[in-house]
């Protein structure tokens, strides 16, 4: 694998010499027979069609649940670069935590203006029923997926904040263990952090967040869709490994002021849920009316200070993509620090001063909506045709607030396994952080998501993206 491209390699630096952290790997690897570990890749893939690591790709006609490719090299950062990034991710997030609180109560950056006003009173993520009211703990957002990519040795940029229902956390458990059982040999051999007490520390950080008016031990719940959601593999697996009930709508009802799931012995008070469905399914008293996901009424006992809600409605606002671009600004205004991760350059389409140079430079750009995720509604403008860049044009000059603009990033690579060896794919990353009134606890490491194909840039599962091991290094 020689390094003569613009990117950075994580593997190789120079010429052809192999950066610290993957030393020993590579030494291990140089070592395999490439048939075994074919052999060891598709072992993996029949482990994760038995377990039911699966995921639906809406919108599609064959409807049919997908497994997520795996690929068996792990990616492998060192102590001291993941040691400077958690606390990049540690400052962001703290800052956000700020950022929800204050515009949901004093709203001192507003009057600052250091955030437009307009920007949160007309965006669909904020929620006036939150207005004058504070979670338990002040926490909003107790679990946060922090999307980051590096463009080289020490570069690393945040690529955009997951703070409504972040997932993708069963993946990188998984993952791990997957490994462990396919080369126990590699982890004896190599130090690496482990990640296999995420659920418990998950449940522990859920738990510090439960409401004053909770005695005994508290109880939770994980709220999911149901059965047909797409990441309903991941609502029951961490339901399991938490120890916690997993419910649905129909089975939680309003019991004298208080959240009661049904059991067999009758209605149990639940302490706090952990929910994996949107704010506008929540409570269709509040919200949509229409909604068959949520609990009728759980929105008032949220507010009586009964019932933890786990990410807290309305934490969406912090992760839209016109706030993103304010983010070095609310960092500072809360930490008083210089943001330790910065973000990538962002056009906001809705001024017509960027709106006309993402329109001159559009095959140049990324365009994503503004509320969009998994990869839909954006455009990559050297990968689009002409015709798609005419087109999306047209969407943005009718819809142009709708819209932001980056440049299209040198995103590092690392090595996949194929067929004829090591081959350098795009990827990006993926943190998860647990937020309580005890403090931020960070993952050491993450889900990795790589462009399986030659030259892509995207690494959404939905389009085509598979996953890898991350490996943070021990001291």
């Amino acid at each position: 694998m020689a390094n003569n491209r613009t990117y950075f390699d994580e593997m190789i630096a120079g010429e052809n010499a192999i950066r610290s952290p993957y030393s020993d790997y590579h030494a291990w690897f140089a070592q395999q027979d490439t048939d075994r570990l074919a052999k060891k890749s598709q072992e993996a893939e029949a482990f994760f069609r038995r377990t039911g690591i699966t995921f639906n790709v809406y919108g599609q006609a064959e409807a049919q649940e997908r497994l997520i490719p795996f690929d068996l090299v792990p990616r492998i950062m060192g102590s001291r670069e993941w040691a400077r990034l958690a606390r990049g991710i540690e400052q962001r997030v703290a800052a956000i935590n700020a950022f929800l609180h204050d515009i949901y109560n004093r709203q001192e950056i507003l009057r600052a203006g250091r955030v437009p006003v307009d920007l949160v009173a007309t965006n669909e993520a904020f929620l006036p029923q939150m207005a004058g009211f504070s979670p338990p703990g002040h926490v909003y957002t107790h679990i946060v997926g922090t999307d980051l990519v590096r463009t080289g040795e020490g570069d690393f940029f945040v690529l955009e904040d997951n703070a409504r229902t972040p997932s993708g956390v069963s993946y990188m458990l998984e993952n791990r263990e997957t490994m462990l059982q396919m080369f126990p040999e590699l982890f004896s051999k190599i130090k690496v952090k482990p990640v296999s007490d995420y659920p418990k520390n998950l449940r522990r950080s859920l738990m510090a967040c439960a409401p004053r008016t909770c005695s005994g031990k508290p109880t939770i719940a994980v709220l999911t869709p149901g059965l047909y959601n797409s990441a309903y593999f991941e609502h029951s697996f961490l339901a399991d490994q938490m120890g916690a009930e997993l419910v649905e709508g129909h089975d939680l009802r309003v019991v004298d002021g208080h959240i009661a799931m049904r059991t067999t012995q009758g209605y149990k008070v639940v302490d706090v849920i952990y929910r994996r469905i949107d704010d506008d399914f929540l409570d269709p008293l509040t919200f949509n009316p229409e909604s068959m996901l949520g609990v009728p009424g759980i929105m008032d006992v949220y507010r009586a200070g009964n019932i933890t809600i786990a990410n807290a409605p309305g934490a969406g606002i912090a992760d839209d993509k016109a706030i993103y671009s304010y983010m070095p600004d609310i960092v500072e205004f809360y930490t008083g620090e210089k943001p330790i991760l910065r973000n990538v350059e962002t056009w906001r389409c809705g001024e017509p001063e960027s709106l006309k140079y993402v329109l001159d430079n559009l095959k140049d750009l990324v365009v994503k909506e503004v509320h969009g995720s998994g990869g839909y509604g954006m455009l990559v403008g050297p990968a689009a045709s002409k015709k798609e860049l005419a087109d999306f044009a047209d969407k943005l000059k009718a819809r142009p607030g709708n819209y932001i603009a980056q440049p299209t990033l040198s995103l590092s690579t690392v090595p996949i396994f194929t067929q004829s060896g090591l081959a350098p794919r795009h990827v990006d990353l993926r943190p998860f952080v647990l937020v309580s009134p005890n403090g931020i606890n960070i993952v050491p490491g993450g889900l990795t998501r790589v462009a399986l194909t030659e030259g892509s840039l995207v690494v959404n599962s939905s389009q085509g993206g598979g996953t890898k091991d991350t490996w943070v290094l021990e001291d």
